[in-house]
Parts: C-alpha cells; sequence; structure tokens
C-alpha cells in the first residue's frame, strides 16, 4: 500500500488482486477506524476524520475499472472536504441485498453510531445508487445522493426492466427493500438519471417522493459516474448535495461541463446522427473537431458537407 503522506484517502491499491486488495483496505481501515467482512460477498471499511460522514456503495471490479489507483470515490469525494468516509463495498453487482449488510446496519443505529456525525450523507451509482437510497433509512436525517438508481428489482413491480433478469428471484421485498419508500426519513435526496434511457427514467420516476428531486442528465448514458467524474462534477454536485445548495439552476451550471468532455460530445453526435437530425449532427460533429481534433471526426464532417452542398468541401 502506498499512501501520500499520512492522508489515509490518498493511497494506491493499484496491480493488486482481490485478495491482496482487501488485505491492504482492512490494513487501513484498522489503522484508521475499522474493517468489517459482511458474509461472502460484501465489506465494510470505515476512515474517521471529520464530523460529516459519507457512505458510499461500490463494488471492487467497478472501483478497479474506474480508477487509476484502484481506490474507492468515496474516498475521493471525502478527502475533498475531511470528511469521514464509510464505505460498504460489494464483489460484484448483488444490490446489496443480503442478510449480513442488513444486520450491520442495524447494529451501526443500534450502536448509534450515525449520532455521533453532524451530517451524514449515502452516495453510490447504479445498484450501489439503489443501495444508497435503501438503507439510508438506518440514518434519519440524512441526505442521499443516487445516479442512475434502480427502484427495485422485484418483477412485480419492475417487471419491464429485463436488464436484470439474473436477480429477480432475490428478495427486495424484505428489509432495506423498496429504495424510494426508504428515503422517507431523508432529510433530501437527489436522484440523477439520463431521459434518453428509457428504463432508467422508469426507475426514477418511481422515486416521486416529498423531500427527492430528480435532475435529468440527459445523453450520458450508462456510466454517470465514470462521466460526471471526468467533467469533475461529481465532487461539486456531492459537496453541494451535502449542503443543502443543489438545485435546478445549479446542476444545469455543473453539467454545462459537458461540453468539455470528447465522449459526451461524441454520444450526442451518435445520437443525432441515428435520429437522422443532418443539420444539428453537423453543428456537434464541426464541434468536436474544432474543439477536439479527433481525425476521425474531421473526415466525418467533410462527407457530411459534401453530402449537404453535393460539391467536394474544402478543408
Amino acid at each position: 500500500m502506498k499512501q501520500d503522506g499520512t492522508d489515509p484517502y490518498r493511497l494506491s491499491l493499484s496491480d493488486l488482486c482481490p485478495a491482496e486488495w482487501y488485505k491492504e483496505l482492512e490494513a487501513l481501515g484498522t489503522e484508521h477506524g475499522f474493517f468489517e467482512p459482511l458474509g461472502k460477498h460484501h465489506n465494510a471499511a470505515f476512515i474517521e476524520k471529520g464530523d460529516t460522514l459519507l457512505v458510499s456503495f461500490e463494488s471492487l471490479p467497478a472501483i478497479q475499472a474506474l480508477s487509476e489507483d484502484a481506490r474507492p470515490v468515496g474516498f475521493d469525494l471525502a478527502a475533498a472536504r475531511d470528511w469521514s468516509c464509510l464505505t460498504v463495498i460489494s464483489n460484484r453487482d448483488t444490490w446489496f441485498r443480503d442478510p449480513e449488510v442488513y444486520g450491520f446496519f442495524d447494529q451501526m443505529t443500534d450502536d448509534g453510531f450515525f449520532e455521533d456525525f453532524d451530517q451524514v450523507v449515502f452516495f453510490g451509482a447504479g445498484p450501489c445508487g439503489y443501495a444508497a437510497c435503501a438503507f439510508s433509512v438506518a440514518a434519519p436525517g440524512s441526505t442521499v445522493i443516487a445516479l442512475e438508481p434502480q427502484a427495485t428489482l422485484d418483477p412485480r413491480v419492475t417487471e419491464w426492466d429485463d436488464r436484470f433478469t439474473h436477480m429477480r428471484r432475490v428478495d427486495f421485498t424484505d428489509r432495506y427493500g423498496y429504495a424510494p419508500d426508504m428515503l422517507e426519513a431523508a432529510k433530501a435526496a437527489y436522484v440523477v438519471y439520463d431521459p434518453q434511457r428509457p428504463l432508467d427514467a422508469m426507475h426514477a420516476a418511481l422515486f416521486e417522493r416529498s423531500g427527492t428531486k430528480r435532475f435529468r442528465a440527459r445523453h450520458l448514458g450508462a456510466g454517470m459516474q465514470s462521466y460526471l467524474g471526468q467533467m469533475e462534477v461529481l465532487e461539486p454536485l456531492v459537496t453541494h448535495a451535502a449542503d443543502g445548495t443543489l438545485d435546478d439552476q445549479l446542476f444545469a451550471q455543473l453539467y454545462r461541463r459537458r461540453r468539455t468532455n470528447t465522449a459526451y460530445c461524441k454520444k450526442l453526435f451518435a445520437y443525432l446522427e441515428a435520429q437522422e437530425r443532418t443539420y444539428l449532427a453537423e453543428m456537434v460533429c464541426s464541434f468536436i473537431v474544432d474543439a477536439f481534433g479527433a481525425p476521425r471526426y474531421r473526415r466525418k464532417l467533410k462527407a457530411m458537407r459534401e453530402t449537404r452542398t453535393g460539391e467536394p468541401a474544402t478543408e
């Protein structure tokens, strides 16, 4: 384990197999807080620092894929404000539907663990976003921010979602089950989703509850956490949610940074091209060429202009 100075959040866990990765995280948690295995598929690591606690839900495959240092995103978010951090990690996408995880949060509640902090913020994306919403009920008065979360995978409610059919035998009706209902005790909840993804939008619609605010990140697609991180939007998004200052205007201001993200611009171009909106597609393609170079898009732009004018395009 490599650390920058004495900051426990600035560690590097890259190039480690899962067993080695968890061993290093266990050493870190033992030194700065605690580390607790939660059955076969989950682990929890707590780093004690500030009076605000960030509770992040993450999966090890996503951590190792998205972070150059194989570091939980919760660590980076907590480091930005000197928060304490409780990171609950799954070996794969489990939606954290495990009695061992339920028991852990029950124990945290019984011990008054969350009451020791001035503020508690829950965060997660996708299946981890579901968990952030569902387990927030263990800390009444908390703030929740979830990216493209599922509300439930109970087929009696969401049989229209055919992406996760392998989870249909998992019980989403018992404790910590239906995520929108679990937000009733939260001080505020923020759900970010892409309305261009119908199934994500349908899940987001189920989070229509008092105190829950939904934000539309159009054309961002799957992998929202990664893209928002690349745009340097993720940290201020979580920070403003914690401060209670996140509203439609501020979200729109933050989301304007998408214009500097190559992946977003290419997604937008692909969408417009598929919709045969040639004029707008040409405008976006021209922007990509001017902003990012992109030889492939330069060739596309030339072909589009030749098609529109009927004459060879000049460079």
